[in-house]
């Protein structure tokens, strides 16, 4: 557990990093219940974001890698509340995402091992029910078939929501 904390934030940096951008290391700006806030600067502008990673993960899988969900804010590409999903496996291809806050339901589409939300739409209310919720469940499905459930605790992302919006100065 301790090692994936110190290495988390590299994990995700190079993620939301493309590798031809000029990025510079994740600055941990404050831990909040089950989530963490991380700022960086881009091309000369602030990326925010905040990340979890499940408290439960569930199915019959051999090997998976690290399982992240995220909400960012880029400022500067005029984007605001970006959500979305590191699985820690290759998902099916054309399949979706089911994923439900404290019951509400939003479809998520899926590349490689990655999923997000439609549209600016769909992300910003998904990211104001996460911020009012409780419990986040999120099922997918491997490119070999597998089905995972993974549940997040949503303590804390009300506050680290508003340290990615302060940071960012939104």
């Amino acid at each position: 557990m301790r090692t994936f904390k110190y290495l988390f934030p590299t994990l995700v940096f190079l993620f939301l990093a493309p590798l031809s951008a000029q990025a510079t290391e994740p600055t941990n700006i404050g831990e909040f219940g089950k989530w963490s806030a991380y700022v960086f600067e881009e091309n000369g502008g602030k990326v925010c974001y905040m990340a979890a990673k499940p408290d439960e993960s569930v199915g019959k899988y051999s090997k998976r890698g690290d399982v992240v969900a995220l909400i960012t804010h880029r400022p500067a590409e005029g984007t605001k509340n970006v959500f979305s999903y590191m699985a820690g496996y290759g998902y099916k291809k054309g399949s979706d995402v089911e994923l439900t806050v404290d019951g509400k339901k939003f479809s998520l589409f899926t590349q490689n091992d990655m999923a997000w939300a439609a549209d600016a739409s769909a992300d910003n209310s998904l990211a104001d029910a996460i911020q009012k919720g409780s419990k986040m469940i999120v099922k997918g499905e491997s490119g070999r078939g597998t089905k995972t459930k993974d549940t997040f605790s949503l303590t804390g992302s009300t506050k680290a929501y508003e340290a990615i919006t302060k940071a960012c100065g939104l």
